[in-house]
């Protein structure tokens, strides 16, 4: 069975991906303000290599945990109303690059898993 890296399209996907679901993200006002003074490229990056891991493609994530990553946003605020947002935005990043809607569901239960890490609790 492939994994779902493979089944979204791979590294071409995911990187479009990432790119898209920045604009979207930076455009947000609901979440955008946590991604002031942020170098963007260097995000999208990590992102891209975090994202492609927990797909099940090849780990080259080497950024810090979730907890550490996040904590000092939830000291400025994070909750759940801009995870949620988050996500909304990386699903609905997903459908416009044509990503089936059982995919789009199989990345949002991933990324389910990370909210209390993310939001350190």
């Amino acid at each position: 069975m492939s994994t779902l890296f493979e089944q979204i399209g791979g590294e071409a996907a995911v990187d479009a991906a990432v790119n898209k679901f920045y604009r979207r993200v930076l455009a947000d006002d609901r979440v955008n303000e946590f991604f002031e003074g942020v170098d963007m490229e260097r995000q999208a990056a990590k992102q891209k290599a975090f994202l492609t891991m927990v797909f099940g493609g090849p780990h080259n994530y080497t950024g810090k945990d979730m907890r550490e990553g996040h904590r000092h946003l939830v000291q400025r605020g994070l909750n759940d109303s801009h995870f949620d947002a988050i996500v909304e935005n990386l699903g609905a990043t997903l459908k416009d690059l044509g990503v089936a809607d059982d995919l789009i569901a199989q990345v949002a239960a991933i990324a389910e898993t990370t909210r209390d890490d993310v939001l350190d609790r």
